[in-house]
């Protein structure tokens, strides 16, 4: 049974080996540990991983293959708290929802003052009040065509506004590709140059200076060549871009690998007044959007990378960000980047064929000049020439 959970960890990237695998099952052959899942994986961790810095993927690849085996043999184990608030959850029929009001940015934010000043205490299932489940706007769990969601988990994704502390993960732009073909897309956007100093063999006008010196050795240098092309990637993260992390990996991979002068900065749904790098500190570490619109040359080719799926308000109206108070809408800062940098194209995990479903889509795009193209080998090829022109 073991056997599977050692491909398990070697496709999560933990080099774990045949022979540590043999000591791990050693060491279970003679019982060393307790029958345990708790003992199983401190003796699995203490043998398979050779590094502490893999620690992270070996504690997700044995969540995933284990999830849910104490629940499954443990007779006296409870059924979870959350199992049974799911249950409350009321499942409408597609009338029932599309009878349902959409209030309006301005009035949702109105109304929930007003029911911040009232509830006293927890609600569940109602119309009304700030709670779960149920078809009120505010909360999290329920159903509701245009709401603010407080704490809980995303459901249906219709929240315009969320209040809770998010966390997202940087994308691993260390990822091996299963696959070369966006590496070979993005090729397209080069342009080579000598540039820098002369400490590259320069062959053909070594061998002609040679020839012109009688046979003496006379060696010539010349500059390495290198792509010129600047490149700045910005990229959507967390949310609905969750469903998108693997695609979004690869292309950052790819895109780390074939751009020695790239660098790139991280948004949430749509660019506002900040961005940042790291998201384990994107509350402390902020770039100043003015700063990175100032900072780069106008031939810079901008990238944008997002699925483009969020509530209309928050490209459209100041105030529109799920996350914050934004002053000024984020269309007016996608508009100084379209005018700052000419070159400029949005890619877009989502399948092309539901881009007509999505609101926010067809806002974007017009914002973009309708230079939006999916991520597939032919719409980064797209992309792509159009960037080199």
């Amino acid at each position: 049974m073991l056997i599977d959970f050692f491909y398990a960890l070697r496709d999560a990237k933990v080099p774990v080996t045949i022979k540590e695998f043999l000591t791990l099952l050693e060491a279970m052959q003679r019982q060393v540990i307790l029958p345990s899942l708790d003992e199983f994986y401190y003796l699995a961790r203490l043998t398979l991983v050779k590094d502490e810095a893999h620690f992270d993927k070996f504690d997700r690849a044995f969540g995933a293959y284990f999830k849910g085996v104490n629940a499954v043999f443990d007779e006296k184990a409870e059924i979870p708290l959350d199992w049974l608030l799911k249950r409350f959850e009321r499942e409408l029929t597609p009338e029932q929802k599309a009878a349902l009001e959409k209030l309006g940015y301005d009035k949702l934010q109105q109304r929930l003052e007003e029911l911040l000043k009232e509830q006293k205490g927890r609600h569940e299932g109602g119309n009304k009040w700030i709670g779960t489940g149920g078809t009120s706007p505010f909360g999290n769990g329920g159903t509701n065509p245009e709401g603010i969601r407080i704490g809980g988990q995303g459901r249906n994704r219709t929240a315009v506004k969320v209040w809770e502390q998010r966390s997202y993960r940087d994308y691993d732009d260390e990822r091996e590709l299963g696959t070369r073909n966006i590496k070979v897309a993005l090729r397209r956007l080069r342009r080579f140059a000598r540039t820098g100093a002369a400490e590259e063999l320069a062959l053909d006008d070594t061998i002609r200076a040679t020839a012109s010196n009688a046979g003496y050795l006379d060696i010539r240098m010349q500059p390495e060549r290198k792509n010129r092309i600047k490149v700045v990637m910005l990229l959507d993260v967390g949310g609905s871009m969750d469903d998108h992390i693997e695609r979004v990996e690869e292309l950052f991979s790819a895109a780390k690998n074939e751009f020695k002068n790239m660098e790139f900065y991280y948004f949430h749904n749509c660019v506002y007044d900040y961005l940042w790098k790291n998201n384990r500190r994107r509350h402390s570490e902020r770039f100043p959007t003015w700063d990175v619109l100032r900072k780069y040359p106008a031939d810079t080719r901008i990238l944008f990378v997002g699925d483009a799926t969020m509530s209309p308000y928050e490209v459209l109206a100041p105030g529109g960000s799920v996350e914050y108070n934004n002053e000024e809408a984020g269309a007016a800062w996608l508009a100084r980047f379209t005018s700052a940098f000419p070159k400029f194209a949005w890619l877009n995990p989502e399948p092309e064929h539901l881009w007509e479903y999505r609101q926010s889509i067809a806002v974007i795009r017009q914002i973009m000049n309708h230079r939006m193209f999916p991520i597939t080998l032919e719409g980064l090829e797209r992309a792509m020439r159009l960037l080199s022109k």
